[in-house]
């Protein structure tokens, strides 16, 4: 997966779709609102109020999609401070990728990186 995955994204640049920015919202850790809440100088709970909510999960996401930190040009107007979750998406690339097929079918959805991964690999299982 790691070759598929880096074969793909020497193809692909995310800045033409944003898709994932424009219709899914990550998941925040505590150190993801930490850091942002620092960027925007704000405290933690003010970062919260202010962008997050918490769903069925319990899991703290965004109040609404498309991502509020997403320019009208697709970038993202805090890429070095962005989420964990934004920053391992779409996934491709993990070790245990096997642990996480779900969610990557899912992806493919969202990501046409994902599902050109996913299309390679089927065609090389054959």
């Amino acid at each position: 997966m790691q070759d598929l995955h880096e074969e793909e994204f020497s193809r692909t640049d995310c800045l033409e779709c944003a898709n994932c920015c424009k219709t899914t919202g990550p998941l925040f850790t505590q150190k993801d609102v930490e850091r942002l809440s620092k960027h925007f100088r704000m405290k933690p709970g003010d970062f919260i109020d202010t962008y997050l909510r918490v769903d069925e999960d319990n899991d703290l996401v965004l109040q609404q999609v498309p991502c509020p930190f997403l320019g009208a040009d697709n970038y993202c107007s805090v890429y070095d401070k962005r989420p964990k979750a934004c920053r391992e998406y779409p996934h491709t690339d993990r070790k245990d990728f096997h642990k996480i097929s779900n969610i990557t079918i899912k992806n493919t959805a969202i990501c046409p990186a994902a599902y050109n991964i996913v299309e390679e690999m089927k065609k090389r299982l054959g």
